[in-house]
């Protein structure tokens, strides 16, 4: 039975009696204060429960267990017993609903259980460890957690110390530039501007503390919440033995539990949020260069789209749009009329993405510095000096973005360039970067929302904090229209606020593949809606790299081309009219797909679900999947494995169990093993699984160019059960929130003899189009009659298989 914890000292009180008892009371002052050593939880003394949390004390420290929800158990540390300020940047919703909790006692072991998992605490050792609801144990302790004093700075650094099994796969934290499965890595999480970063280099750009286990076909999750600089060891020092540390701030994780890895990822994005649905127009393609100037090259760029036939959604402004690389600016002499500029570009159905960073010019005859300086919005030293260095405009200072007075003011800085017509704003530079490879100082004083720290504790959510405020800037300016932010910097929890791309990447073969791992990984860490700069930011690809980079960006879920200046420029033309040809042909496949791609990232919006879906997390039992890196589902319903060598015409692929179709000639191809395809340069193989509906639009140049007449529902014949979903709404507004969409269910059955597809739909969106050409592919035997609602209807043969036009509303359709 639990008992209550009651002591007549407080904790204080006691670690206070144990503390004197070690000092020598001589006339003499003390000179030699305590060694400083790594410290451990001892044995488990008393305990005490409050609601879902549970505290565990062994005299010195306690150790706080919070019942997060049925699947997600916190772990605090608080080494003296004294606990931080409960404030979490990442975590969007802490309390989470929780169907039973309890905590059992034995003469070994305390036992906190929910419905779903047990967190164990050995009394003796204090070792913390988790089992499933069969007692099996998915995770423990190697040792206690442990600490040790901070001399320089105050505070501790704090140490966790997990068992590695054999065998056990590791896998997310970011945009790691490494292999897929993270085992035998040591790696560090302290955003970093790398330009022409190379495999393995770390850190990069983004720290995102979240990793998920896999061993033996079970998975779990932690999420080591902790802003300070940060570091992972999967089994690299010593190979039964997996640890995270951090230099300062509390030790503080989630156990998230599976047992699939999709489960874990739908979790993580319940403590940290989802991205929001973005509007149509981003998953379009964009072109980007540093940069397009002055107007009549940016003109000039979105006439020769539209003269060859190429879509394209975006148009990008990088820094020389403004004067003298002053934010908020334009460069009259560059661009005399920015505001007719942006309406003649939105007539030919182009939106202007332009770049702002956080370093501010020095410069009294600044508006936006003026501002900053006369609110005192501009982050300070340990002196009270201001924080300067030297980026782009020459000397700068640099907003405090923990400061809610300064993200407001921030926000409202993007008045004038919404007024202009500017659609989208990427967050550039801030990690936050100084030119000579420096970082902020140690001593740089934040607000940090009112729970004051140094750089120490803010560096890593800095950009993340920047682009919240360009996000929730927009938002207020435009409060019905989607904002569209990208960032480079980011920590746990960003998605709530913008997209991410993967930096300054080289013009290689080996960047295209670490480019497909890169955004398999972050959609794995909760950064879904991701990208890289296409055919490289610096170097000089070839024409073969642009094509086959272009090809795989079709299945990135932000698809943008970029490059530095110091390049040739790099549009889908520059490489010759074979090469035209094969890049307009792709991006066309990306416009035929964007009910799908939509689909999926409300899909994703909605509970969670990653975009890209490593193949790993298809068959998390198969343990040859740990090492596969090549092929990933966009979804759950197309799969694909992009051509990453020069020169390839052939490629081994491995298929997931069921049965796949391949896109281009329909062949019908089993799963569960590998198979050689051949991919000449104008293919990339593409599969999609055996029941699939599949929606396409019609090729357009840029999203809703036309109103669609008929929507093109491609069905691939299974004979087993499977779902499908078509989402659809206005594509820019909010409107969705309120019931202001339509959201699609298909169900495929089929027999030897015949197939049934039926419709669900809910939702009080109208569709602009009131028919479905459903093309049914794969069919095995000779079709006779189709009848959809119990009545007759005509069909045509033709290259795709059987076609039937019949009302968007069907219930039901019935093939034999």
């Amino acid at each position: 039975m639990v008992e209550e914890f009651r002591v007549t000292k407080s904790l204080k009180e006691k670690i206070s009696d144990q503390y004197e008892e070690d000092i020598h009371h001589v006339n003499n002052p003390v000179l030699d204060p305590p060694k400083i050593e790594k410290k451990y939880l001892g044995r488990i003394t008393q305990y005490l429960q409050k609601g879902n949390s549970f505290y565990f004390h062994d005299n010195k420290a306690t150790v706080e267990i919070k019942v997060v929800s049925d699947e997600i158990i916190r772990v605090r540390l608080a080494p003296n017993s004294s606990f931080l300020s409960d404030f979490s940047y990442a975590v969007d919703n802490v309390n989470q609903h929780v169907d039973l909790y309890e905590l059992d006692e034995d003469n070994e072991n305390y036992r906190v259980k929910t419905n779903t998992v047990t967190c164990v605490l050995n009394k003796e050792n204090f070792h913390i460890s988790f089992e499933n609801r069969d007692g099996k144990i998915t995770n423990q302790d190697h040792a206690p957690m442990h600490w040790e004093e901070n001399d320089d700075f105050g505070g501790y650094y704090v140490y966790c110390t997990k068992q590695a099994k054999e065998n056990e796969g590791f896998f997310g934290l970011g945009d790691k530039a490494s292999h897929l499965n993270l085992k035998g890595r040591r790696l560090t999480n302290w955003n970093s501007d790398t330009y022409s970063f190379s495999f393995n280099q770390d850190p990069l750009y983004k720290s995102i503390p979240f990793y998920l286990s896999l061993h033996e076909g079970e998975s779990y999750g932690i999420f080591f919440d902790n802003t300070f600089k940060t570091y992972f060891d999967f089994a690299s020092e010593k190979t039964d033995q997996t640890s995270f540390w951090s230099e300062g701030g509390e030790l503080q994780y989630y156990y998230i539990h599976g047992p699939s890895m999709t489960d874990v990822i739908k979790r993580y994005h319940n403590l940290t949020g989802t991205h929001y649905l973005p509007p149509t127009w981003a998953l379009g393609y964009h072109q980007c260069r540093w940069s397009y100037y002055p107007e009549s090259k940016v003109r000039d760029l979105g006439l020769q789209f539209r003269n060859r036939q190429i879509p394209c959604d975006a148009l990008y402004l990088d820094i020389d749009y403004m004067e003298g690389y002053r934010c908020f600016t334009w460069n009259k002499r560059y661009f005399p009329d920015p505001k007719g500029m942006i309406q003649d570009l939105a007539k030919d159905g182009f939106k202007t993405v332009v770049m702002i960073d956080p370093g501010i010019k020095v410069d009294d005859n600044y508006w936006v510095f003026q501002e900053g300086k006369k609110n005192n919005y501009f982050c300070r030293r340990g002196d009270d000096y201001f924080m300067e260095g030297y980026v782009w405009p020459g000397r700068c200072q640099f907003p405090d973005f923990t400061n809610p007075q300064v993200r407001a003011w921030w926000g409202g800085l993007y008045e004038g360039l919404v007024e202009s017509g500017v659609a989208g704003v990427w967050n550039d530079m801030n990690e936050p970067a100084v030119f000579g490879g420096r970082v902020f100082p140690n001593d740089v004083r934040h607000n940090y929302d009112g729970h004051h720290g140094s750089h120490r504790k803010a560096h890593n959510i800095y950009g993340m904090q920047m682009v919240r405020a360009t996000y929730d800037g927009l938002k207020k300016l435009q409060p019905n229209k989607r904002p569209f932010t990208i960032t480079r910097a980011a920590y746990a929890g960003t998605q709530r606020y913008a997209s991410v791309w993967t930096g300054d990447n080289v013009a290689t073969w080996e960047h295209l593949k670490m480019g497909s791992l890169q955004l398999q990984r972050l959609s794995m860490s909760g950064l879904p809606f991701c990208g890289t700069d296409i055919g490289g930011f610096s170097g000089e690809p070839t024409a073969e790299l642009f094509t086959r980079w272009i090809q795989f960006g079709v299945f990135s879920p932000f698809m943008r081309a970029h490059s530095a200046g110091d390049t040739a420029e790099r549009e889908p033309w520059s490489f010759g009219e074979e090469y035209e040809k094969l890049n307009r042909k792709f991006i066309q496949l990306r416009y035929k797909l964007l009910p799908y791609i939509y689909t999926v990232f409300r899909q994703h919006a909605h509970d969670g679900s990653p975009i890209l879906n490593p193949l790993i997390m298809l068959e998390q039992e198969e343990v040859s999947n740990l090492q596969r890196e090549e092929e990933f589902a966009f979804g759950d319903k197309i799969l694909v494995s992009p051509v990453l060598e020069a020169g390839q015409q052939q490629k081994t692929i491995y298929l997931p169990k069921g049965k796949w179709y391949d896109y281009w000639t329909h062949a019908l191809i089993p799963g569960g093993m590998e198979h050689q395809f051949d991919t000449p340069l104008d293919k990339m193989p593409i599969f999609i699984k055996a029941g699939t509906v599949l929606p396409e639009h019609p090729v357009m140049q840029y999203v809703n160019e036309k109103t669609i007449e008929i929507l093109d529902l491609n069905v691939f014949y299974s004979e087993s059960h499977v779902e499908s979903s078509l989402y659809e709404d206005e594509g820019d507004s909010f409107a969705y929130e309120h019931q202001g969409y339509v959201n699609k269910k298909f169900i495929v059955k089929g027999t030897a003899s015949s197939l049934e597809i039926t419709q669900e739909v809910e939702g009080l969106y109208t569709e602009s189009y009131h028919e479905y050409r459903v093309n049914i592919i794969g069919l095995p035997f000779e079709l006779k009659t189709v009848l959809v609602d119990n009545e007759i209807i005509n069909f045509s043969q033709n290259e795709l298989g059987s076609t039937v036009v019949i009302g968007k509303r069907f219930k039901s359709m019935l093939l034999k």
